[in-house]
């Protein structure tokens, strides 16, 4: 009994910390702090430079064929939060995202690579321009770790949908928060 209670023990142990070890870094928004005016929205009221952060991610789990990244904002006055950039299909190969990749023309993303339009209404990378003196926001950063090697949406698709077929193919994700307010 006792064997198969440390068998036990250590297999969850090992599962979890194989789940702890994926993890999503930028040198250009450190979790936690504050984002920058390069990467703030132009436009809405907002003067930044809209350039996506780079982005990097280590530790996928076996079985990774691609992977999906979103920038999401639950603190935007919709009741539904605010997508700010929806990729999919970066190939499993790929374990970065340079600065600027968020292009509306996406040149600098991964071949095979879609971005999903955003709430801004364009596809591409769009910054935080929260509200004039709303509390500083949430701008979740996450990669998923996913099954397939292509996820199969229209290039009308909503972050929504795009949401959905996400989350019905991941095997694991990586986070980081940072904050914005003006």
């Amino acid at each position: 009994m006792k064997t198969s209670a440390i068998t036990a023990i250590l297999c969850c142990f090992s599962l979890s910390v194989s789940a702890a070890e994926f993890k999503l870094t930028s040198a250009d928004v450190a979790a936690q702090a504050t984002i920058s005016n390069k990467q703030v929205f132009k436009g809405f009221g907002c003067s930044g430079d809209n350039i996506s952060p780079a982005l990097s991610w280590t530790g996928a789990p076996a079985g990774t064929l691609s992977f999906a990244l979103t920038v999401y904002d639950p603190d935007a006055p919709t009741g539904s939060g605010w997508w700010h950039w929806v990729v999919i299909n970066i190939p499993g190969t790929i374990s970065s995202l340079k600065g600027g990749a968020g292009s509306a023309d996406g040149k600098l993303l991964p071949a095979g690579t879609q971005q999903i339009r955003t709430d801004f209404g364009a596809f591409g990378y769009g910054g935080p321009c929260p509200p004039v003196g709303d509390k500083p926001h949430h701008y979740i950063f996450t990669v998923y770790a996913l099954k397939v090697p292509k996820l199969d949406v229209g290039t009308d698709a909503t972050a929504a949908l795009a949401g959905f077929n996400i989350n019905g193919n991941k095997l694991a994700s990586a986070t980081f928060t940072a904050f914005y307010g003006r």
